[in-house]
């Protein structure tokens, strides 16, 4: 996975992951990114976690829903890790659960 990477999945535990590379989100603001995923029902998978989380608190305290975030520091975990601490969470949380959420990936190892 990139380290851009957005994972996400819908109520259904079917996962799909692509990159912001994919989506063409690359260059645009955190904030856009999360606006996307929320309009998609998407949850976010991001290696900004100092950003991300400011926006989470941001949103919380501003009444705004987003769809969830998972954080992960960048390079702490190998992507075969980084699969496996991800398939566990989505094993116990829905995207419903994920609603307003975050989730540290290092909670799920």
């Amino acid at each position: 996975m990139p380290p851009s990477a957005i994972c996400w999945w819908r109520c259904g535990r079917g996962v799909e992951i692509t990159s912001a590379q994919e989506m063409g989100l690359v260059a645009v603001p955190d904030r856009t990114q999360l606006e996307w995923c929320q309009a998609q029902g998407r949850v976010l998978y991001t290696f900004n976690v100092r950003d991300f989380y400011a926006l989470h608190t941001e949103y919380l305290s501003s009444g705004r829903t987003h769809a969830g975030i998972i954080l992960a520091p960048q390079q702490r975990y190998s992507i075969g890790e980084q699969m496996r601490r991800l398939l566990r969470l989505i094993a116990i949380r829905s995207a419903t659960d994920m609603h307003n959420q975050v989730a540290f990936l290092s909670a799920w190892g």
